[in-house]
């Protein structure tokens, strides 16, 4: 490690949640995040930039899913002090060509809150790839716009899909729930984590998915999803982190 550190590879740090995904997908976001870190690490080392994969943070910043029996999530104050630490170690190190793969919604201003520091204390850019948000992009162009309509969703696509591919004997194909239509909460449409929809405006309400969405699957159909759409997205998505990776290696070459 000492010679690796010394030549300054791209570290890629992943970081999920253990979170449901659905009746029929593993519980967790962290696994998929760390698999496709992984894919990431080995075409950028292909294509020449030595990239490396730092060990994954399992547990999410708290958002939607303390409902949900089994999964742990951590308090947005403390996923902050735990990325100061995780961060504060490799740069301790001088490994400053770093980028984040980001695997939860909970993660995300936490993450702005932790690199935002270095960047003001420092002026170190450390971006972070959030890969749903850039899978959710992908799937009209994989899929077909209105077939990527009725499968996008929690509990659906894209998540179901890459779980499919990085681990299809950890998907229980017997119990995938039918699709349908957004439940309603005292009246009101669900239109989506924690907003309900009033005469076509999104109001935001203190719900959580236990409240919404009992089995984990909101909106999309995971029936829809499939092996092949997760090939697609998997390689899509470790693309365009390659060439994130070379981009961060060259900013300080």
């Amino acid at each position: 490690m000492r010679e690796l550190a010394l030549r300054k590879p791209v570290l890629l740090l992943p970081l999920g949640s253990h979170e449901d995904q659905g009746p029929h997908a593993p519980m967790g976001d962290f696994l998929s995040a760390d698999a496709i870190a992984v894919c990431i690490a080995e075409r950028a080392s292909e294509a020449g930039t030595e990239t490396v994969v730092a060990p994954v943070l399992p547990f999410g910043g708290t958002d939607f899913f303390a409902s949900m029996p089994g999964g742990i999530a951590l308090s947005q104050s403390t996923l902050v002090a735990v990325l100061d630490d995780m961060l504060g170690c490799l740069l301790r190190h001088n490994l400053t060509r770093i980028i984040i793969i980001n695997g939860h919604a909970g993660n995300v201003q936490a993450i702005h809150t932790a690199t935002q520091k270095i960047w003001l204390d420092r002026g170190l850019l450390i971006p972070s790839f959030y890969l749903w948000r850039v899978a959710f992009g992908l799937l009209p162009k994989i899929l077909g716009p209105e077939n990527a309509r009725r499968a996008s969703g929690h509990g659906a696509d894209p998540l179901s899909s890459v779980a499919m591919h990085l681990f299809p004997d950890l998907i229980r194909h017997d119990l995938i729930p039918a699709g349908k239509p957004p439940e309603t909460f005292r009246g009101l449409k669900v239109s989506g984590f924690g907003t309900l929809d009033f005469e076509g405006v999104d109001i935001a309400v203190p719900l959580e998915v236990g409240d919404t969405a009992p089995n984990g699957v909101t909106s999309g159909d995971p029936r829809l999803a499939s092996t092949e759409t997760g090939a697609a997205v998997v390689e899509q998505l470790t693309e365009i982190g390659a060439r994130l990776a070379a981009r961060v290696a060259s900013w300080d070459a």
